[in-house]
């Protein structure tokens, strides 16, 4: 353990050496404080130009947070029938459906605790929309605009199964479709959402005009550092007053917890490979931080640099699975770790615990939460029986 008498956890919390050390390896550690932050500042979009927003469970569903995420946001959506329940058990909330395709074994227990439904397709909509009458229906379009470099990433690639593109649209809608629903934004600011909401405007104008509600998914970096909230809020009025007909809803996830909290790990082996020395850690990257090879995107860890800014010895991240690509790279630090010290990867919230698995039967990190009052609670550990229930 490095030798510290507090350690400055957020921009408001403060924690004790005595609570810290109470933190178990691996764990990630949710702040409260950074998350009010956050949803203030959600909130002020949410004010500002009149709409509504939902928190996405698909990016943040760690629900011991929902009665703070309901101070400030409106509700939730959901792309699973296990999301719908959460939002209704735990935010007492009905929630709004969008799912890329619906099962009908399920569609009866989503049906009663859901608001609205949102079908990816026309053909999904025809076989189930007697049985959604109740809920208020809308429809997933491809707007066939994007600008997400990944293309695992881009709902609007020229081959992406989500949406229902304009070219397969009827000319009339039938009366019971209230909504539509449009995604094609991952972590972008205000002027990439307004320039996709031009093209939305252009091709889908004489649609947008005949319903009641409109979604524009999620996306919305809302809560990152350089984001421009009165550029948005200005954006979202001028599409108001030309659409005063429309309830316009959008639905940050990882907005609600950018920043907001990290993973802590220890070192267990020190291995030399050449010139590059790999820091073998109690947490697995392909299994707990799978957007970091997806994306790919290197996570900060607290107290390095990347090796291409600085000069000193090279270290790459070990995992602990078998998986060859289980590593991160590359990092350098000031002082040589050693076998017992702690890396701690910033922002480890937002599509991480939603993400978890367990292959090769490593254990999941636990999840705790460092309360406003700088006092750690730990919120859920896993073990054998987390690992065998899945099998």
């Amino acid at each position: 353990m490095r030798e510290f008498l507090i350690l400055l956890i957020g921009i408001k919390n403060i924690i004790t050496l005595a609570n810290y050390i109470s933190i178990p390896s691996p764990c990630f550690v949710i702040e409260e404080a950074l998350l009010e932050k956050n949803l203030t500042k959600i909130a002020s979009v949410k004010n500002g130009a009149g709409i509504t927003i939902l928190g996405a469970l698909k990016a943040f569903s760690n629900y011991s947070t929902f009665p703070l995420v309901l101070n400030y946001l409106d509700g939730f959506t959901a792309s699973s029938l296990n999301e719908a329940k959460l939002c209704f058990e735990e935010g007492k909330e009905k929630a709004h459906l969008c799912c890329p395709v619906y099962l009908e074994k399920e569609l009866e227990a989503m049906l009663p605790i859901s608001s609205h439904i949102t079908f990816n397709s026309l053909s999904q909509y025809e076989r189930f929309r007697g049985k959604a009458k109740d809920l208020k229906i809308g429809i997933r379009l491809n707007p066939e605009y994007s600008e997400v470099g990944t293309a695992i990433y881009n709902p609007c690639a020229y081959d992406s199964r989500l949406g229902v593109t304009l070219k397969e649209l009827p000319s009339e809608l039938n009366e019971d479709v209230t909504g539509l629903h449009f995604h094609m934004l991952c972590e972008n600011n205000s002027f990439t959402f307004e320039r996709c909401l031009a093209s939305i405007v252009e091709k889908f104008d004489s649609y947008l005009k005949k319903v009641l509600w409109v979604n524009f998914g999620g996306g919305h970096l809302i809560t990152h550092k350089e984001y421009d909230v009165n550029h948005m809020i200005g954006v979202l009025t001028k599409f108001k007053e030309k659409y005063p007909n429309l309830e316009v809803i959008i639905e940050p996830g990882s907005a609600m917890a950018w920043k907001t909290g990290f993973l802590k790990t220890t070192v267990e082996d020190i291995l030399v490979k050449g010139d590059v020395t790999v820091l073998m850690i109690d947490a697995s990257i392909s299994n707990h931080l799978p957007d970091c090879l997806e994306m790919p995107y290197q996570p900060e860890i607290r107290g390095t640099e990347f090796y291409d800014k600085h000069e000193g010895q090279k270290y790459k991240i070990g995992g602990m699975t078998c998986l060859a690509g289980d590593f991160l790279g590359n990092y350098s630090f000031d002082v040589a770790p050693k076998v017992g010290d702690e890396l701690i990867f910033e922002d480890m919230i937002h599509y991480t615990t939603v993400k978890t698995n367990t292959f090769n039967g490593v254990n999941l990190p636990s999840i705790g939460i460092i309360k406003s009052s700088g006092e750690f609670q730990l919120l859920k550990s896993f073990g054998y029986e987390d690992f065998k229930s899945r099998l």
